[in-house]
């Protein structure tokens, strides 16, 4: 196993400065670089860890607080465990926060990242790959369908509202997208429903994507996050094995 170096830095954007976690192998080499999109509950400890496991794998990997004009993370006040008590409260402060967060903000903030990331010695010359978490997942795709000159591939779990009836929806981006795609679905997700998924899925065959979208059975909203009530252990693993086979095959 892969020793990893793991770190807070400072990015600047053109509305300040992100905050975000860095993880790389320690043995000062480049690797090829992971732009990992955090859920509502933002960047802390449990995403650090799915960054160390994905440098313990051979990459470079950087999660920025992508609620950073609200605060340095948490921006949030987290129990240990986000149970199903504990929602409600918590989306009441999550939410306008989300929302505040328009798709030009978010892809203005997206070229700091992948700019920084081209920057830094411990990258890799070349394209990223993308992996996000439910609000993530959306970021993911929004950006390779905005800088698809800068990503190679790009997953999503446990997505919520990729393929909306609105006019911003990240769907409509599909036509500029030159990444192999992943989806990893929740089962029964109401943030996703099945005309949902349709409408992703036709937008990317019609587009030509090269992509793979899957539901996990029995994998609710949020079934890769340890720290909370939605997680899914089989679901977890399923994600694992097929962002490491995404990722391999494209570094």
């Amino acid at each position: 196993m892969t020793a990893v170096q793991g770190t807070t830095v400072d990015i600047p954007t053109e509305d300040g400065t992100a905050d975000a976690y860095l993880s790389h192998p320690g043995d000062g080499s480049p690797h090829p670089a992971v732009l990992l999109y955090m859920d509502a509950f933002g960047v802390r400890p449990r995403l650090n860890a799915m960054a160390d496991r994905l440098a313990e794998a051979g990459y470079t990997v950087l999660v920025p607080n992508v609620f950073y004009r609200h605060g340095r993370a948490p921006v949030f006040e987290l129990p240990e465990f986000i149970d199903d008590a504990s929602r409600p409260a918590l989306f009441e402060q999550i939410v306008p926060v989300m929302q505040a967060l328009t798709p030009e903000r978010a892809m203005q903030d997206a070229d700091a990242y992948l700019r920084w990331l081209a920057d830094s010695p411990v990258v890799a010359d070349g394209p990223v790959a993308i992996t996000g978490y439910c609000m993530g997942a959306g970021l993911a795709l929004r950006t390779a369908g905005t800088y698809p000159e800068r990503v190679a591939a790009a997953a999503g779990f446990h997505g919520g509202r990729l393929a909306t009836d609105g006019p911003d929806s990240p769907h409509l981006l599909a036509e500029h997208i030159t990444a192999e795609l992943y989806f990893g679905h929740a089962d029964e997700d109401p943030s996703l429903p099945a005309e949902q998924i349709k409408r992703l899925e036709d937008a990317l065959t019609t587009a030509g994507v090269r992509h793979h979208c899957e539901v996990y059975p029995g994998a609710h909203h949020g079934y890769t996050q340890s720290d909370t009530s939605a997680y899914h252990r089989e679901g977890d693993e399923r994600h694992w094995a097929a962002l490491l086979d995404l990722l391999d095959r494209t570094f």
